[in-house]
């Protein structure tokens, strides 16, 4: 960190000779706009998708629209870095660098390093970046942004709408089909995605409809009947966590007395909102005779057993690592191959808390250093709100610190920080929450970063090149789960896959499922198994282990399965209970019986 940023100068006459001259821009160039918006409002819209990944192209949308951001940024002279600022991008760039060591350390594979490693530098410059602009580009861009949010927003709440009241419609590319029926998923196919989403853009209309803003919100009405149409949009996801956003509105308007009296009685309004909302649609059901999800989803209160039991799995790996973690990206493996008797069913590559993940993975102390730098770099994002003395810079700071707030909280309950488009916009919220002041700059209170602008141009345009490479090395394993009429062979399509930079994984499940069992599909499933691990894929490693002639270990992953209770694995066991009911108990083979030695999940690998 220190060879990067230069010692501040020793007066403000000399920062004054280095900063940009002229006045700042009054209007952002149109390239700007576009970027912003292209950025905001296409990752969380796209419903096209290609199997294998349902929100590849969503991710790839971000990461090259926020890239092109990073590139205009640098058109924007960014300058100086505050002590808040270093300490979150000291954070991110901790982050960015743990994904490498998990490769170099656990055997974490390649592809899966880079990809996390590349998404982390991306959040990391656009914090960089953010923090540099001067206080009027600051509140332009900002500006720009909420109507990018808000509008993905409005446009998600039509979505909703056609996939709960008109699911016909849905046609899997214009707008995705909702796998939970009666409920609504967004083009994200998430409804706690949806709902993130929907709370970013009622911030953002909040500060849309704030005074001396644009003049479509010059109504006392059009604030509260936007919250209520995005508020209506969460209660048709049946999102607990959605609801949970709802009162943290209410909260802000309960506890920001610097809000004008109408958007702060709009965010008051909003438990009411949601209790009407959620009437209309339990009314509707009943004259309909439509069942909808979200009742029976909702109806099944603030708790979740399973979350609550992976959390309790998670602390107990953590207890048995608590200093170096298990390993970035290895979560997954460690608690699907550890003994967890009382496991939830559901198949986990997360413990839906952002803090257990982190120190799960990266153990006590460098988890805490991160989540500690993080939280004071928020605390003074807070602070820095509170003590603007411009109303418009203090409007801003505010609401761009509830957008991080908002998905940090919700990242207590969920992972939505392990998607590009919710992590990216969250690092450009942050570092425009951070900037200094213009006043600061002037007493030289800040630090210069010497060729900054250069290095974000840079950074952005290999990352839009990275996208672009991504797209069509994604293709590389598409063929192997959609052929085309002239397609290869599956050996040769996986083969080819698994040359892939970015998604070899995903062709290695393939090899692992499909290609018989023996010593090629045994090291194809043990590389897959760092990415996601399910039934078919257990099933396939523990025959694969018999076939080379590793009972035990073969018996250790059968053991592990049986604890899920899953369904798609009944006839794997079903020749337990023939022999058990002929009395043959001495001929049961590998994964009927409990493996002979002590084995841990680290042997797996």
């Amino acid at each position: 960190m220190s060879s990067a940023i230069s010692s501040p100068p020793t007066s403000a006459a000399h920062l004054d000779a280095q900063a940009p001259r002229g006045p700042a821009p009054q209007i952002l160039q149109a390239p700007a706009l576009l970027a912003l918006l292209l950025a905001s409002v296409v990752p969380p819209l796209l419903a096209f998708n290609i199997s294998p990944s349902a929100t590849l192209f969503n991710q790839l949308a971000a990461l090259g629209g926020w890239a092109l951001v990073l590139c205009l940024l640098a058109r924007e002279l960014p300058r100086v870095l505050g002590r808040a600022g270093q300490a979150a991008v000291l954070a991110l760039g901790l982050l960015m660098l743990a994904p490498l060591a998990s490769h170099l350390w656990t055997g974490l594979p390649l592809s899966l390093a880079l990809s996390s490693s590349a998404m982390l530098a991306a959040a990391m410059l656009l914090l960089f970046g953010a923090q540099g602009l001067n206080d009027r580009a600051r509140q332009l861009w900002f500006e720009v942004f909420c109507w990018g949010l808000l509008i993905a927003g409005l446009l998600s709440l039509g979505v909703s709408l056609v996939q709960v009241f008109a699911p016909q419609w849905a046609d899997g590319n214009v707008i995705a089909r909702s796998g939970v029926p009666g409920r609504a998923v967004g083009n994200m196919r998430q409804p706690n995605h949806l709902a993130s989403l929907l709370m970013w853009s009622c911030v953002a209309a909040v500060y849309l409809g704030l005074p001396g803003r644009l003049k479509p919100f010059g109504r006392a009405w059009v604030l509260p009947a936007i919250l209520f149409g995005l508020i209506f949009a969460v209660v048709l996801s049946g999102s607990r966590t959605g609801v949970i956003g709802v009162l943290i509105l209410a909260a802000w308007g309960g506890l920001d007395r610097r809000l004008p009296r109408a958007p702060r009685f709009s965010l008051l309004a909003t438990p009411l909102m949601l209790a009407l909302c959620w009437w209309l649609v339990a009314a509707w059901s009943a004259s309909s005779g439509h069942a909808l999800g979200v009742e029976s989803r909702l109806a099944e209160g603030a708790g979740s057993p399973s979350r609550i039991a992976i959390l309790s799995n998670a602390l107990a790996l953590l207890k048995l690592h608590p200093w170096l973690g298990v390993g970035w990206g290895e979560f997954n493996l460690a608690w699907t191959l550890s003994e967890f008797p009382n496991r939830p069913v559901a198949f986990f590559d997360h413990c839906h808390n952002l803090p257990m993940q982190l120190a799960v993975e990266l153990g006590l102390p460098l988890s805490l250093s991160v989540l500690g730098l993080l939280g004071w770099s928020l605390w003074r994002a807070l602070r820095m709100s509170l003590q603007a003395r411009d109303e418009g810079q203090a409007w801003m700071r505010r609401c761009a610190f509830m957008l991080v707030l908002m998905i940090g909280l919700h990242s207590l309950l969920e992972y939505p920080l392990w998607y590009a488009y919710f992590l990216l916009p969250t690092a450009f919220a942050f570092g425009l929450a951070l900037g200094q002041p213009d006043e600061q700059v002037q007493r030289g209170q800040v630090v210069q970063v010497p060729g900054l602008p250069r290095l974000l141009s840079v950074a952005g345009a290999v990352l839009m090149l990275g996208t672009a490479f991504a797209v069509w090395d994604y293709q590389r394993v598409v063929v192997i789960y959609s052929p085309g009429e002239n397609a290869a062979p599956l050996p040769e399509r996986i083969h080819a896959g698994q040359q892939s930079l970015f998604f070899s994984t995903q062709a290695d499940y393939a090899a692992a499922t499909s290609l018989g069992y023996g010593p090629q599909a045994l090291a194809a499933a043990q590389r897959s198994a760092h990415q996601l691990i399910d039934a078919r894929l257990m099933m396939a490693w523990a025959k694969s282990l018999h076939a080379v002639g590793d009972d035990q270990k073969a018996s250790y992953v059968a053991e592990r399965l049986r604890e899920f209770r899953n369904k798609s694995s009944e006839p794997f066991f079903a020749e337990c209970t023939a022999l058990e009911e002929a009395e043959l108990a001495a001929l049961k083979p590998y994964q009927c019986v409990p493996p002979q030695q002590q084995i841990e999940w680290r042997e797996m690998r």
